[in-house]
Parts: C-alpha cells; structure tokens; sequence
C-alpha cells in the first residue's frame, strides 16, 4: 500500500482541490480523505507543498518505431514521457510500415506492455499507407486496440474520402483526428508567412493554409454528425472556427501545444532549425487567441505534438530540416510557466487541459482519481525552477529550442498503477 500525504490534490473530475491523503492499494485509487492513518506495511509519501494530480495523458506523440528507431523508439519514448509527467501517451500512425494495420498496432502494444511503462495508446491511419486515397479497416484496427484514427503528417486532401471516413467513424463511435495543412497552399513553405518570414528570406505557410481544412473538416464533421478532433491549432482564425462550430453543436475537439502558446515566429530569427515545426509557430496575436482559446474551453487540452529527431537531420540549412519538436519533458513546465503563472488558467483548468480532458477525448478510464480508478498520478514542485537541459533528455530527440530555458513548475514524481517510476528526474525502473 502506498500512503499519499498533504499534497493538494486537484482532481477536476471531482471538482476537488484541496488537502487530502490518497490511499492506494493493488495500483488502485482505496481511499481519498483527509487525515488518513498511516500503518507500519504502508510506503508513506510526504508531498506537503506539491501539486498532486490525475497521471497526465498526452494525446499526441510520434514514438517513431518501427522504421524510424534513430529518432526514438517506444522504449525511449515512454522513458521520455515519465520524466515529463505523463503516464499516458497516445502515438501517431506516420511510421514504416505506416500503422495502418494489425501487425503494427499489435508491435506497438506488446513492445509498450514489455516494457511496463507509460501506457501506449496506438492512433491507427485513416487511409492506407497514409495517401489519403484508400479507406483504412477502421473496424479491424479499432478491435486490435487503435484508440483513434489519423493521417497526421497529412492532410486527407480529397474531401470525399474525408466524409467517408467520417461516416465510417461514427458506425463504430471512432475519433477521427485531423492534421489541418492546405498543402496546395504550403508549398515549400517552411515557416509562419509574414514579417519575419520577408525579412528572413524564407517561403512562408500562410494561416489559411490551416484554416481551410479547419473548415472544411469541421463542416465535414457537422454533415455526417460525427466526431473530429482538431490537431495542434496555431492560429486565431482556426480558433473562431472551432468556437462558432461549438456553439452550433458540432462535436469537435482541439488541442495546442506548448511551444505554440509559448513562442512567436520571432524565434526562427537565428535560423534555429529546432523552431521549425508544422504548423509553423504563428503571431503573437495567434498566441493570445490560442491561450484564450484555453480559457474558455474551445480548445479542449494541450498536447505535445512530440516529434524527435536525430540531430544530424536538424543541423541543415532550415529549408532542409524536418518539422518537428522534442516536447515530452518540457511542456509541463511550459504550461505551468506560462499559463497558470501568468494567470491565464487556474490550477483545475491546467490539471483539466493536461489529463481529464484528454481522457475524455480518447475515451479511456483515465484522468481522474476516484476512489476504484487505477492509480496514475503526476506530482508537480510548484517552485522547482530548473534549467532545460536537452542532452538529459531520456528522448533520443534533444530536438528543443527551448534548451537552455528557465522554467519554473516541474514534474517531480510519475506514478504508474501505484508504483512510483519517476523521482526528481530520475526513472525507477
């Protein structure tokens, strides 16, 4: 049994946040009080001063493996996750082969289950081989365990394949997960279109280019009364979209990721190739809209879009290099950082955003500390100020531009099923 004392739990599926002891048995959630007694065959935790929340989901990860193991693997990955608080992470089907059927989802779970770390959801593609042209077995992967459906890295580019995805997706109360990219409109584009992109001498991707296919998908999703989930948003336009399709009922979700509300496309000056990602970082205006977003509810959670590379594939000229960020042992900090010490979201809202939310897209029994539910759990020093260091980094992606940074908020405790994985940074494994 594992005695969890004095923390401030937050638990927004309980509207709970205030002192309270957690008593855990067998990797379960037995008792949730105060004052709890503590006994000689108990693991006694003092967590007086910490933050101590439901284990944090990110919805949104590229583990690479199979076919791209230089940049991470599952292994590495789920290390990765645990030393950035996450007990959860849900990964995209953009591998090789392409997850697009049951031996690669099936690879995928039995390497997480031998592993024994963070949980691994699979997200299967939505068309074979991710070429937006053939509908992939939705029925078949779903049963094998693909916990959603995605071409993220693309856009699903013909509208009718898109709004039979759609319909096929309702039939078995799936999540479709849409990469919103005009790539018509992108081109060769390698950065926000604007000011900066002029003075820099590089092609820009206007925001349109995202906000299009918002739309369209959104519109998509309306018609065939389905569910669809708006993936990394960056802009404020693609914002309003989600909004207005809200109010009118539509079942849409959406996330942002942190170095989307954390940076501007200010920070490319430098040509820094880890500040390029798709979407590309957008406006301060769009930052503004994106954090409001998140204030009030439009956008639904935070995700990281963690995209690992190996560093000789980012140390090009920007034009070559891959998109993408190493964002699993960063963004916690991020958004402690720089939404609820920056008074943008209170603590039940950044907890929310981080863990309850994501579980409730995704459909899992996860996000909440309830007394029966299984016991994964983040702890967070609220006054932990720490470097970023990205050559500590459990991820084979050292890939961040926010190395060097520092960041105040820090996970300092993962608990997976009642067992503790990660102290201070460190894994117990």
């Amino acid at each position: 049994m594992l005695l969890i004392k004095n923390g401030l739990v937050v638990d927004p599926s309980q509207n709970i946040c205030e002192k309270v002891d957690i008593l855990i048995k067998n990797g379960r959630v037995t008792e949730l009080a105060e004052n709890i007694e503590a006994h000689s065959d108990m693991q006694v935790l003092d967590l007086a001063e910490k933050v101590v929340a439901p284990g944090f989901i990110d919805m949104h990860v590229h583990l690479r493996e199979p076919g791209f193991e230089h940049k991470e693997t599952i292994l590495t990955g789920c290390k990765a996750a645990l030393r950035g608080g996450f007990t959860g992470i849900a990964c995209m089907p953009n591998t090789r082969p392409v997850a697009d059927n049951e031996g690669v989802i099936e690879l995928i779970l039995a390497r997480a289950r031998k592993y024994g770390l963070a949980d691994v959801y699979p997200i299967a593609s939505i068309t074979k081989g991710q070429e937006g042209k053939e509908l992939s077995e939705f029925a078949i992967l779903k049963e094998c365990g693909a916990i959603a459906f995605s071409d993220d890295g693309h856009t699903v580019r013909n509208t009718g394949v898109m709004r039979r995805a759609l319909d096929y997706a309702k039939m078995l109360d799936a999540l479709l997960i849409s990469h919103c990219e005009d790539e018509d409109l992108v081109g060769s584009g390698v950065m926000h279109e604007g000011l900066v992109s002029t003075q820099l001498g590089l092609a820009g991707i206007p925001s349109q280019a995202e906000e299009i296919i918002i739309d369209r998908d959104i519109r998509l999703a309306e018609l065939t009364k389905s569910r669809i989930h708006i993936a990394h948003v960056s802009t404020k336009e693609g914002v309003e979209i989600i909004r207005a399709a809200k109010k009118r009922g539509v079942k849409v979700t959406a996330e942002v990721t942190p170095h989307h509300f954390s940076l501007t496309h200010e920070a490319v000056k430098g040509y820094n190739t880890n500040t390029k990602v798709n979407p590309p970082l957008r406006t301060q205006e769009d930052v503004n809209a994106l954090i409001y977003g998140l204030q009030d509810g439009t956008i639904d959670c935070i995700a990281t879009d963690h995209a690992p590379h190996a560093r000789e594939e980012k140390e090009v000229e920007y034009d070559y290099a891959p998109f993408g960020i190493s964002g699993l042992e960063t963004a916690v900090p991020l958004a402690w950082q720089n939404l609820y010490l920056a008074g943008h979201l209170s603590l039940m809202q950044l907890v929310n955003a981080l863990s309850t939310a994501p579980a409730k897209i995704l459909g899992i029994d996860r996000g909440t500390l309830k007394v029966g539910k299984v016991a994964d759990i983040t702890v967070i020093d609220p006054e932990l100020t720490q470097v970023v260091d990205t050559g500590k980094f459990a991820s084979l992606g050292k890939n961040s531009p926010f190395n060097g940074w520092k960041l105040t908020g820090w996970p300092i405790m993962t608990i997976k099923e009642g067992k503790i994985l990660m102290k201070m940074g460190d894994l117990i494994v």
